[in-house]
């Protein structure tokens, strides 16, 4: 059975490999005309085709030419319809991220992981969160911060020594990123339908960048930034069966 599939890869030499072999067995289409789009890559990569298609019908189904590959599937060359037409699909819901700058302008962002805050100069960072408009900590002094999905616990929030967070749980991870004030707070879990607002104390002296994903410009200098779940956006996700998001989170806490 033929299958209408766009091919997309990463510059990585492998992936472009990849890429000139799967287009000459199956073809290759518009990823506006495809039944799905097959990303071929890492795990940024993999990011960066989910944002760029979010409009379009089509699920993304990945096989990892890069490192590590949470997001994708195992690379074969053989078998690819019948791996896709047993895939088994994820739906994610991304983050929107509404951070303003001291020169008055609003960013507005999505991201399907996190959306981190960093400082971006030799002190440490001065931040007080509120959720859901209620203050909740006057001063966290860190390297930086961020809220992460399900999806994302696994990433950038993981090696901040946040949480690993079930895909179905409706939470989402509140991480410190060194921590040095109040020392031994590590977080919070928060319900998926909060919204998280950071405000930078002290914006001049101790400044302070915000990424959506990290896989575009940061955003430089911010006076606040406000976090919550973009629920009419889905992003359709495909996996292997028995290797989905929800096996990955957990096998992940026992590797």
């Amino acid at each position: 059975m033929d299958m209408r599939i766009a091919f997309l890869a990463s510059q990585a030499p492998v992936a472009q490999s990849a890429l000139a072999t799967l287009t000459t067995r199956h073809g290759n289409i518009a990823p506006a005309e495809a039944e799905v789009i097959v990303a071929l890559g890492g795990d940024g990569f993999m990011l960066r085709t989910l944002h760029a298609t979010m409009d379009l019908p089509a699920p993304v189904y990945g096989m990892n030419r890069g490192t590590i590959g949470f997001l994708m599937n195992v690379y074969t060359e053989d078998g690819l319809i019948e791996r896709l037409q047993a895939a088994e699909q994820e739906i994610i819901n991304p983050l929107s991220m509404r951070a303003m700058d001291q020169h008055g302008t609003l960013h507005q962002a999505l991201a399907i992981n996190e959306v981190s805050l960093l400082r971006a100069g030799p002190q440490a960072a001065k931040l007080k969160i509120s959720i859901d408009g209620r203050e909740r900590l006057e001063e966290l002094v860190c390297d930086g911060a961020l809220v992460a999905t399900p999806a994302g616990s696994t990433a950038y929030n993981y090696s901040a020594h946040g949480p690993i967070v079930p895909i179905g749980a409706d939470v989402l991870t509140l991480t410190p990123i060194a921590a040095f004030r109040p020392r031994r707070w590590r977080g919070a879990l928060l319900p998926s339908g909060a919204t998280v607002r950071f405000d930078v104390l002290e914006a001049e002296k101790r400044p302070v960048n915000a990424d959506a994903d990290s896989i575009s410009k940061s955003i430089a200098d911010i006076d606040w930034v406000e976090i919550s779940t973009e629920a009419n956006v889905q992003h359709k996700i495909l996996f292997d069966p028995g290797h989905g998001l929800e096996e990955r989170l957990i096998s992940e806490q026992f590797s």
